[in-house]
């Protein structure tokens, strides 16, 4: 089923973004165009989404198969390392929201400050390169502005939703008891905003207290944890 679910999000993100820059003129006059970057943010965000379930093992026991997944998707999110993003996740899941974890900001819980602070720490040259040299291939077929509205604007947005939805507002401070040991809060039940909002990304104490658990099964694993609190 991990499989099977990693094909389709990443058919819908490459379909749907060859579709649109194909077919979708850019035009401040053009309600589709905004409909489209919007699908396409979220696309992005589900591809991410993806190639961290891969780093947690999550999309198949076939271990060879789950990381080559978890590459290409990240390869595709953003010029992303996927051995370097193993190493910098496993370090955030071992000190979750302290000045060892990468992914927390000690200095600021501003949430500007935090996520360029949170962007610094995983962007790279070579990234930087690849993503340029991407870009420079699609400008082959397809016009700049489209690359830069349909593509480029649609990936840095999903990395506010990404940041929001699994750094800031789980991990920010102040942190209280009921967020042990994870340091981690979760969102009040609502499986449809929850999978609208990031792919039930924000039931973030559960994806702590049970990383292995992918992202679409994470509702499940919500209700099980209410119903024994309760």
């Amino acid at each position: 089923m991990g499989v099977a679910v990693a094909i389709l999000i990443l058919g819908l993100w490459g379909g749907h973004l060859l579709y649109i820059l194909a077919n979708v003129t850019v035009a401040w006059s053009n309600p589709w165009m905004y409909l489209h970057s919007v699908v396409q943010t979220w696309l992005f965000t589900g591809l991410f989404i993806t190639g961290h379930d891969a780093m947690h093992g999550s999309i198949t026991r076939i271990k060879w198969l789950n990381d080559s997944i978890g590459f290409f998707v990240t390869l595709m999110y953003a010029g992303m390392w996927y051995p370097t993003l193993i190493k910098q996740h496993k370090k955030h899941h071992q000190h979750p929201a302290t000045a060892d974890d990468p992914d927390f900001c000690v200095r600021s819980q501003h949430f500007f400050v935090w996520w360029f602070s949170f962007m610094k720490a995983y962007l790279t040259v070579g990234q930087l390169v690849f993503m340029a040299l991407l870009f420079n291939l699609g400008l082959i077929c397809f016009d700049e502005i489209q690359l830069l509205v349909l593509w480029v604007l649609p990936a840095i947005a999903s990395t506010f939703q990404l940041f929001y939805f699994g750094t800031y507002q789980p991990h920010r401070m102040p942190h209280t008891n009921d967020m042990l040991p994870h340091n981690s809060r979760t969102l009040p039940r609502n499986h449809l905003w929850a999978f609208v909002s990031c792919y039930f990304f924000g039931y973030h104490y559960e994806h702590h207290a049970s990383p292995a658990t992918p992202w679409w099964k994470l509702w499940s694993y919500a209700d099980q944890r209410k119903s024994l609190t309760s």
